[in-house]
């Protein structure tokens, strides 16, 4: 068993420098903003690792083999990347400059701005692959890295917590409220990003086209 747990939190490692690498990354990026531009496109990063419990919890709900190959290939949502930008634009900017660079290898792209869920969840979801160099050589690493306004994330905290005390089994008039803030908060960026580029002088960009997962 401690063998087995030994070689579960190296496989697991692998998916926090994989975590790692991303957080670099944005890190760069918001530093060579800061500097050249004097504006900060990304408010915040945050990440977290899923525990080993929760990776077994996962597997069990999905009846997924308990393998390390059926991990690595049924969950992409071990390493998660969280990235809290000022406006929308600031969004799309960051994904494709991310994105674009030569050892980020997308996997899929899911645009919940362009195209909100149900409920009112809006946010950009997007599955990367980069390499991590171990003592033995490369491997491959899958990260999660969700994109979102200061409104998004605010409306999704709320949402979260919501659901989290009624046991998911939220009253109808909290979910019709959750759904018109949601509505407000999409507005909110809207009349946000209209200022802010009036203010500096030219018009508020069009929302990039983002491919579809």
């Amino acid at each position: 068993m401690k063998a087995l747990r030994d070689e579960f939190s190296r496989f697991l490692q692998r998916y926090k420098f994989g975590m790692d690498e991303i957080v670099t990354k944005l890190s760069i990026l918001r530093e060579e903003f800061s500097e050249q531009e004097g504006h900060n496109p990304i408010e915040n990063i945050s990440c977290r690792l899923k525990s080993t419990d929760g990776v077994l919890e996962k597997l069990d709900r999905k009846g997924i083999e308990p393998s390390f190959e059926a991990i690595r290939s049924s969950i992409t949502d071990i390493a998660g990347v969280r990235v809290t930008c000022s406006f929308v634009s600031d969004v799309y900017r960051i994904v494709d400059m991310l994105t674009a660079q030569q050892d980020v290898r997308v996997l899929s792209m899911k645009d919940y701005i362009a195209n909100p869920k149900p409920n009112g969840y809006r946010s950009l979801h997007v599955i990367l692959e980069v390499p991590v160099f171990l003592s033995d050589g490369p491997v491959a690493v899958t990260v999660e890295v969700q994109f979102r306004t200061i409104a998004m994330d605010f409306w999704a905290s709320l949402e979260h917590k919501t659901y989290y005390k009624y046991d998911r089994q939220v009253p109808q008039h909290l979910v019709d409220g959750l759904t018109e803030a949601a509505e407000t908060a999409a507005r909110l960026d809207e009349t946000m990003e209209r200022l802010h580029h009036e203010v500096h002088g030219h018009p508020a960009p069009h929302p990039s086209t983002v491919l579809q997962a």
